[in-house]
């Protein structure tokens, strides 16, 4: 059965990058609510995510034909279309992302995009005003990644069409030799994979964990919710709370 290459590097790297540091975020924000030193990691993974973000906005104005967001599928008349043939057992196919992954994809960006400026305000003091915009749109960016999971997962079995393999190889059966891409960029992918690796690493190094700072293209950061990092190590996110509720308790 013929296959045509449909996804570059670039894309395939990006959505393992992409996943991986959310998961990462995701799972340290929720163990390090009463540690500081472990949601600090939080933020690193969410400054790291931030940065591939960036990077894949980008992409999408450079990229192939089908990395690139001209290429999504986002009329709401296809939108339409891909469930009603999902549900009637349609054999349509799309050579890129379908209407389905392309809204979740342009959503997940656009998530993305939101809890980096959120987490960077409460970084810089305004926990206050975005904190809960910042969990909802986490929470929002999880539950959105299980339903597109689940849906590849019912595509696959409805259409017998293993499409979460084209982001490992990127190749789609059944794609006419004009929606082909030419190449995979593999340089552009070894560029972008060296970018995350080595913006990740500057992290790393530049990450003093006793002063809660790492320093950003240049730029210290408190790695805290601002005011509340006054309250010291230990505490976590909780600590403007706590000693709120001892004060009272003295009182």
């Amino acid at each position: 059965m013929r296959q045509g290459l449909v996804f570059d590097l670039p894309t395939r790297l990006f959505h393992a990058c992409f996943a991986a540091l959310f998961v990462a975020a995701f799972a340290l924000a929720k163990l390090g609510e009463d540690q500081a030193s472990v949601f600090r990691l939080h933020m690193l993974a969410g400054l790291a995510l931030a940065f591939t973000t960036a990077l894949r906005m980008g992409w999408g104005l450079l990229g192939t034909k089908h990395a690139r967001f001209t290429g999504f599928a986002l009329s709401p008349a296809a939108f339409v279309r891909y469930f009603r043939g999902f549900l009637s057992g349609s054999n349509e196919r799309w050579a890129g992302h379908n209407p389905a992954s392309s809204w979740v994809a342009l959503t997940m960006l656009a998530l993305a995009g939101a809890l980096g400026f959120t987490g960077w305000q409460m970084a810089n003091g305004n926990g206050e005003q975005f904190e809960d915009v910042h969990e909802l749109c986490a929470n929002a960016f999880a539950i959105l990644a299980l339903a597109h999971v689940t849906g590849v997962v019912l595509h696959t079995v409805r259409h017998h069409d293993p499409i979460a393999l084209s982001m490992l190889h990127g190749r789609k059966r059944d794609v006419a030799e004009a929606e082909t891409i030419a190449s995979a960029r593999p340089l552009a992918g070894l560029a972008l994979l060296a970018a995350v690796v080595g913006f990740a690493g500057s992290l790393a190094t530049t990450y003093d964990s006793n002063a809660g700072t790492v320093s950003v293209l240049g730029t210290t950061v408190h790695l805290g919710e601002g005011e509340e990092e006054e309250h010291g190590e230990g505490r976590g996110r909780g600590g403007r709370e706590h000693d709120e509720d001892e004060d009272e308790d003295d009182d």
